[in-house]
């Protein structure tokens, strides 16, 4: 039997509401927790709406949840993210966090970041309110999502 194919998926939005991405990706595994370090949250979009994304910044973080995802979950994410239309791809670089939100180790993954252009703008209350549950449950600080907000309604 041959083994699948997978790689770490970096989720830093509404992919982290477990829920959501059980019906998204169904081969998808939770790995754990973690943080991009140098990366700032956003909210960009267009005249649908704004999402989140994250763009460089020194001194700031964002928390991320990773996913080990096959080659299918990534094919349905990608037409999920709207890819490489809004969204495009990279790989990071992330710190690894344990249980109580403690660095233990680094790791990389593919994280989808919208194209630059496109303009600043607030999230829909339904959107924000499934990263809002997010960041509570994985006791996430809920200052950085706040901040991301004010930041995004410039």
């Amino acid at each position: 039997m041959m083994k699948m194919k997978t790689k770490i998926y970096i989720a830093y939005g509404s992919n982290m509401d477990e829920r959501q991405m059980a019906f998204r990706c169904p081969e998808a595994e939770l790995l754990g927790t973690g943080i991009l370090e140098g990366w700032r949250l956003t909210f960009k979009g267009s005249k649908t709406g704004a999402y989140a994304t994250i763009e460089k910044e020194k001194g700031l973080t964002v928390p991320i949840l990773l996913w080990r995802i096959s080659d299918k979950d990534e094919e349905r994410l990608d037409r999920y993210e709207g890819f490489p239309t809004f969204y495009y791809k990279r790989t990071v670089q992330a710190v690894r966090t344990d249980a109580d939100g403690k660095p233990c180790g680094m790791t990389r993954g593919m994280a989808y970041i919208m194209h630059e252009e496109r303009k600043l703008g607030l999230p829909a209350v339904d959107y924000l309110a499934v990263l809002d549950e997010a960041y509570r449950k994985f006791a996430f600080d809920e200052e950085i999502l706040a901040v991301a907000y004010e930041y995004s309604s410039k």
